[in-house]
């Protein structure tokens, strides 16, 4: 089975978090997502969040700290997931891609649908933002 390596920025400004929503035709489609993307084998975590933040939504990452690492397995896919907070950067997040954006407050996390995967991130963040 395929396992896809993935850098997640959780974009943190003002107690919210800047959400993309996934394509309707992408895996887990039309579910809103913390940006990020795939690791590729020439580079690093780290060098990958910063690439994957600047494509798809414009921002430099100025400061970062790991937050978390979560193993998924969807059945048809399994996923490992590095997740960074991103509470320092330049510019101003926007979809690159032509996703459906927004900042969402950290208290209202559990109410917005994410891939499975993503369910213990919110758990987390809301944890240490209550």
């Amino acid at each position: 089975m395929k396992l896809v390596h993935v850098a997640v920025g959780v974009i943190i400004q003002d107690e919210s978090v800047f959400l993309t929503r996934r394509h309707s035709d992408a895996h887990q489609g039309g579910k809103w997502e913390f940006p990020g993307g795939k690791v590729e084998s020439e580079e690093t975590v780290a060098q990958a969040l910063a690439r994957e933040l600047k494509e798809e939504v414009d921002i430099d990452i100025l400061a970062c700290q790991p937050l978390m690492e979560i193993n998924h397995d969807y059945g048809d896919k399994q996923v490992k997931l590095d997740i960074f907070i991103v509470d320092q950067f330049s510019g101003e997040p926007s979809s690159q891609e032509g996703n459906e954006q927004q900042w969402a407050s950290i208290s209202k996390l559990g109410a917005i649908e994410f891939p499975e995967a993503n369910l213990a991130i919110v758990e987390k963040l809301t944890a240490l933002y209550a």
